[in-house]
């Protein structure tokens, strides 16, 4: 069997790696990424070697003007940006904002990790497999002397089993096979966020190292920017299921239900998928970003196409933010507020009372915030 995963919306699943300022040159509305060694080899066979070294130590960019043949001449990949306005808030942009994470790929080229679809499935799982009681388990161990690292680590383990049984064995992803190039583009994202305005909010964007200019300011905000797969980009890989798991005996050995099988897992993910888009949309709502709720409409849609041709929709990879990543949706919950408070990363943004969390990433289409990060739908094909 081959599974297919097909990008809703733009997609960056990486491997911890970025593009570097001067790791690349923008020319012609491209990300222009040097071939640094055969710029080296060139530029020891005369004098400006030690000149172009010393500008990696110390500049932020290349200056242009002194080095932009090699961007022409010595690119070994060329990225568009999505738009052509992306350049001049790229020329505007300092700091983190010129560092460029990119998609996970091996010597042959990008690739989709299959550890990426079972983490997203495993989420959707423990979800739909929630049980009452679970989460104040979680606060009784936060409430200790050391606050553990992995703290719902007991609660996957009653939700999917332990060790041998648990559930997420049913299910095998390969690394997909390695697409062309010329499927990922530069895209734009900006982090919203939530102001009140009166008895309601309006939507902020956040500008580094702090403050935040009005919504209908946008590219007054700090930009950031990444390298990710299109909308319509697919990637294909082996998908096994060891139906041995489900064999009756195997079954009671294992204590799992009956009728356990696939459909059940993309079952689950799919209940959680509609879960986080209702989110989503309230948070568009509250924001008055009526592009992303149309984009968040279309997506609701999907997923209903989805459960009726057994296939599955969820968000994976980067910049989906807290909430893509956490089985508990329910935000307004005291126990989980309880849990949060255990970890000072998140005082702050609970002490504002605004609804948690009040960010999200938001990708610019045709340079208007239009869409979240991340969404994938998920066939079998056997």
């Amino acid at each position: 069997m081959r599974y297919r995963a097909t990008c809703l919306t733009p997609l960056l699943v990486g491997d911890g790696r970025k593009l570097s300022p001067i790791d690349y040159m923008v020319w012609k509305d491209h990300v222009n990424v040097l071939d640094q060694w055969r710029i080296f080899r060139l530029l020891a066979k005369g004098p400006r070697l030690e000149s172009y070294l010393t500008q990696l130590k110390s500049a932020e960019k290349l200056d242009f003007a002194s080095w932009g043949g090699f961007a022409q001449n010595f690119a070994g990949r060329r990225i568009p940006f999505e738009n052509a306005a992306y350049s001049t808030y790229w020329n505007r942009a300092m700091g983190d904002s010129l560092h460029i994470p990119t998609f996970a790929a091996g010597a042959s080229g990008p690739y989709l990790p299959g550890a990426a679809l079972k983490g997203a499935l495993r989420t959707g799982m423990v979800f739909a497999n929630w049980r009452d009681g679970m989460l104040q388990e979680v606060l009784d161990r936060v409430k200790g002397e050391r606050v553990p690292r992995k703290p719902a680590d007991i609660v996957e383990d009653h939700a999917l089993g332990t060790g041998g049984a648990n559930k997420m064995r049913l299910l095998s992803a390969g690394d997909s096979k390695t697409i062309a190039t010329n499927q990922f583009k530069i895209y734009l994202l900006r982090t919203s966020t939530l102001q009140p305005r009166g008895p309601g909010f309006t939507v902020g964007w956040k500008r580094s190292p702090s403050g935040t200019v009005d919504g209908a300011r946008p590219d007054e905000s700090t930009p950031s920017f990444a390298e990710m797969a299109a909308p319509g980009t697919t990637f294909e890989g082996d998908w096994q299921e060891k139906d041995f798991l489900l064999k009756p005996e195997v079954r009671r050995t294992l204590r799992w239900p009956d009728g356990f099988n696939r459909s059940k897992i993309f079952e689950a993910v799919n209940v959680y998928a509609g879960g986080l888009l209702s989110l989503q949309r309230q948070y568009a709502s509250w924001a008055g970003m009526g592009l992303l709720d149309q984009n968040l409409d279309e997506l609701e849609k999907r997923l209903a196409q989805a459960k009726e041709n057994g296939a599955c929709l969820f968000c994976l990879g980067w910049g989906g933010g807290l909430t893509s990543k956490s089985a508990w949706l329910d935000a307004t919950n005291a126990d989980y507020r309880q849990i949060l408070e255990q970890y000072t990363l998140y005082n702050k943004a609970l002490s504002t009372g605004l609804p948690f969390p009040k960010t999200r990433r938001i990708v610019f289409l045709g340079n208007r915030p239009a869409t979240l990060p991340g969404w994938v739908e998920l066939s079998i094909q056997e």
